[in-house]
């Protein structure tokens, strides 16, 4: 059997959070258990930064999933969020903090954090707006001179990348496969699909720089991503 591939898409022109809740949100509460087992190593740059931290700084991140890098600094505090219900239930399962919430409505003062993350998230927003409105909600929350890291999925890809996109499709759906196994038997592998809008070079960077009192400090491509480290000025 062939694997599922990647498919071109019309990012939505209306009912914008409608096409995120049927092609990213309830596909997560469905593969939760799967996905939280594929998710266990941090990335370098995410690590670093977590690591480069000052003792005792409050963070939040900022679309979650299983926490995996909620524990990896002990000398930093983080609170975890996510809209996916049952990986908030895995995190919570491993003795962190999370809550279920909205990444367009964050339950938390202006300026409450020193820092946050968002790894692996921006990119499931459908449009332009709703991507620049992600990145204010998480810079709102950071105080001035607080500090953010923002991962995001390339649509430029390395040759040894196992994702596969065809030039120039930016908006995609990409396949999850999910076998279905009971006591009795084995059921065939259920296809579940996740809306991404995949970034080109660049194009993170051109968000961030609508946002006014931020300043970039680093961006680049690692492990088939975009990233950017920001600071906001004030």
């Amino acid at each position: 059997m062939s694997k599922p591939q990647p498919l071109a898409v019309d990012a939505p022109t209306h009912n914008e959070a409608e096409y995120e809740k049927n092609h990213v949100h309830q596909v997560y509460e469905v593969i939760a258990d799967h996905f939280s087992d594929t998710r266990y190593k941090p990335w370098p740059v995410v690590e670093d930064f977590l690591n480069g931290l000052p003792t005792g700084s409050l963070g939040a991140d900022v679309g979650c999933g299983n926490g995996k890098y909620i524990g990896v600094n002990p000398n930093v505090m983080m609170l975890g969020s996510d809209r996916s219900t049952n990986l908030i239930k895995i995190v919570n399962e491993r003795g962190f903090e999370g809550m279920v919430c909205d990444g367009l409505d964050l339950p938390y003062r202006k300026g409450a954090f020193d820092y946050a993350i968002s790894i692996a998230v921006i990119h499931h927003f459908s449009t332009p707006e709703r991507r620049l409105s992600a990145l204010n909600e998480i810079l709102r929350i950071i105080r001035p001179g607080g500090r953010v890291l923002v991962f995001v999925w390339a649509l430029e890809q390395t040759k040894f990348s196992k994702r596969n996109f065809e030039p120039g499709q930016q908006d995609v759906f990409v396949p999850w496969t999910l076998a279905k196994k009971t006591l009795e038997e084995e059921r065939p592998p259920v296809v579940y699909n996740r809306y991404y809008h995949l970034f080109q070079k660049g194009e993170l960077d051109a968000l961030f720089n609508q946002i006014p009192n931020v300043s970039i400090e680093a961006s680049g491509y690692d492990r088939d991503n975009h990233y950017v480290i920001a600071k906001k000025i004030k």
